[in-house]
């Protein structure tokens, strides 16, 4: 039996490979058709430009504000005691595909070059109706790539209700112990209001989230002050009732028809000026000290104005009340220790990285094709200039994935995580790098 077991994993793993390739090959030939005309869209966006002024670091900086304990507390006695991840997992109760089983048109999604080693895609009926967002995984949560004894990916999405604000968010828990299954389930997000006597979802699309120890920290779109939300993954809350509504209800409580709740535990607030960069696309960066968080704010490809890049140092505290949070001075501020311009528009994903031996990081972005339709651009970026992946006969630079996608390096596996429309995949970091050199 064990025998046969192998040789069906083997047949399927080179019936995935198959896939793989044949959508790249397919996708390259359909880069090719690409005229000249398209191909220099994604126009070179330079070398970073350092921003040192307090005048430019000042629009970046973030305030803290905690819910108060006593709120939470108050939820938890009203809604029974919060579970964990695991509990979580174990109550999976959708599956992704491979990607040799996902149709030719989710397969579009994936990047042309550098391809993806793993694909899969989302349960169609699960997300008919919800927007993709942000991916992290738990190679962000721990160094040993893990949460407790499982392998996690983390993926964001908001219910796709017409507007560019969007409706409600919620995350789902991938159990990615088994790379022949993985299943989920999801918990919606939602912010802890009148005392902690009730809870209000979360309505924003999440386009960048990273899980750092114990917190999941995620952007939201504009509409207020408040930029950057935390939860807590040991604080999910069971929902009671599978009621559409979110909140108290008469019976229980209610979270959009799910059966877990995640409550906000913290928020960070821009400055009141017209020049405050909100984080659009985030993730974490283990190569400096302390650990730290890489954010991007979101310029329209017809903006008057560069994209900012900048970092927050992670905290390291060991007091259980301050893991997993941006550093803060004694007034609460959360202060960039790091920060640049680049001409790049339309950035939806952002990686920073030192290379061992390197003097500096490296950036990488993934952005939109100057507002185009079609596949995205990614491009690698530095102080002293930037370099895009091409793929086709004409050399485009149109090869990455169609509405690009936040990415999540697992340093563990060497691997990055992103998605784009229904589709969840990862390719090495070195492969990222091929591509650009």
């Amino acid at each position: 039996m064990k025998q046969r077991g192998r040789h069906r994993r083997r047949r399927r793993g080179r019936a995935l490979r198959a896939a793989l390739t044949g959508a790249a090959l397919a996708l390259t030939g359909a880069a090719t058709l690409i005229s000249a005309s398209q191909a220099t869209v994604a126009d070179d966006p330079g070398a970073l430009k350092p921003l040192t002024s307090a005048a430019e670091t000042d629009a970046l900086r973030l305030t803290e504000h905690r819910v108060p304990t006593a709120w939470l507390d108050r939820l938890s006695a009203a809604m029974g005691d919060p579970v964990g991840v695991d509990t979580v997992l174990e109550s999976a109760d959708h599956t992704l595909r491979d990607a040799a089983d996902c149709t030719a048109g989710e397969r579009e999604a994936l990047p042309v070059s550098p391809a993806a080693t793993r694909a899969y895609c989302w349960d169609e009926a699960d997300t008919d109706g919800w927007r993709p967002g942000a991916v992290t995984t738990s190679g962000d949560a721990d160094e040993d790539g893990r949460w407790g004894a499982h392998r996690v990916i983390l993926s964001a999405w908001s219910r796709d209700d017409g507007t560019p604000q969007g409706g409600l968010a919620r995350v789902s828990f991938v159990d990615a112990d088994d790379p022949g299954r993985l299943g989920y389930a999801s918990a919606l997000l939602a912010v802890p209001v009148d005392g902690g006597h009730d809870y209000r979802g979360l309505a924003s699309p999440v386009t960048g989230m990273v899980w750092y120890q114990d917190k999941l920290l995620v952007t939201t779109a504009a509409g207020d002050r408040d930029a950057l939300y935390v939860y807590d993954v040991e604080r999910v809350q069971r929902a009671t009732t599978a009621a559409d509504a979110v909140g108290r209800v008469p019976g229980g409580w209610a979270a959009g028809g799910h059966r877990y709740v995640l409550p906000a535990i913290a928020s960070y607030r821009l400055p009141d000026t017209d020049g405050a960069a909100r984080p659009a696309a985030i993730s974490l960066d283990r190569g400096t000290s302390p650990d730290s968080l890489v954010a991007t704010e979101r310029v329209a490809a017809d903006g008057d104005r560069p994209t900012r890049l900048w970092r927050y140092a992670l905290r390291t505290a060991t007091d259980p009340d301050r893991t997993g949070l941006p550093a803060t001075d004694p007034s609460g501020r959360v202060d960039a220790v790091e920060a640049y311009e680049t001409g790049a528009a339309e950035v939806g994903g952002v990686l920073s990285h030192r290379p061992p031996g390197a003097t500096r990081s490296d950036w990488y972005l993934g952005r939109a094709a100057g507002g185009q339709e079609g596949r995205g651009t990614l491009w690698r970026q530095d102080t002293e200039g930037a370099r895009a992946a091409e793929c086709g006969a004409d050399r485009s630079q149109q090869c990455w994935s169609g509405p690009a996608g936040s990415m999540s390096y697992w340093e563990r596996t060497g691997e990055v995580w992103s998605q784009s429309g229904r589709m969840l995949f990862a390719l090495p970091l070195t492969s990222i790098e091929d591509a650009l050199d």
